[in-house]
C-alpha cells in the first residue's frame, strides 16, 4: 500500500466512486442523482490510496452557527491506520464552524480518543431513504 493522499474541499469527488466505497462500509441501495446532490451540499474530505478512494468525511454546515459530520467512512481494510483521525482533523480544520454530530455507540471511543467530547444528546426521527 502506498502513502495515503488527502483532498480537502474535494469538489471533484465522483458519485459512482463514492457509492462504490460507501457500499463497502454501509451496504445499501443509493440513488446516484440524490447522492450527487448530497455530495454537492457538503464539504468533502477524501482519502486516496493511489486511484482508490479509501475514506471520506462529509461536513454539512450553515457557515456560521452550526456544522455537523454527516458521515465518516473508511474502508474496513484501511481502518486502524490513522485515516479516520486524519480525515476528522482535516474536516475540523476545513469547517468554518464548530462540529456537532451523533455517533453510533460502538464508535464513541474513537471520537473521544481523537479529542472530541460528549456533548448534546442525539435524537432522530427517520424517514425512508428516497430511491
Amino acid at each position: 500500500m502506498s502513502e495515503i493522499a488527502y483532498k480537502t474541499n474535494d469538489h471533484q469527488l465522483d458519485v459512482s466512486t463514492f457509492i462504490q466505497m460507501a457500499n463497502q462500509v454501509w451496504q445499501g441501495t443509493y440513488n446516484e442523482q440524490y447522492t450527487k446532490e448530497a455530495l454537492q451540499k457538503t464539504i468533502n474530505t477524501s482519502a486516496w490510496d493511489g486511484e482508490d478512494l479509501v475514506g471520506c468525511v462529509r461536513v454539512l454546515t450553515d457557515g456560521y452557527f452550526f456544522g455537523t459530520i454527516t458521515e465518516i467512512l473508511v474502508l474496513p481494510g484501511y481502518q486502524g491506520r490513522g485515516i479516520g483521525k486524519k480525515l476528522m482533523d482535516l474536516a475540523f480544520e476545513t469547517s468554518p464552524t464548530s462540529l456537532f454530530f451523533g455517533a453510533q455507540p460502538d464508535a464513541a471511543g474513537f471520537y473521544e480518543k481523537i479529542g472530541y467530547e460528549k456533548s448534546m444528546q442525539s435524537f432522530s426521527r427517520k424517514k425512508p431513504r428516497r430511491q
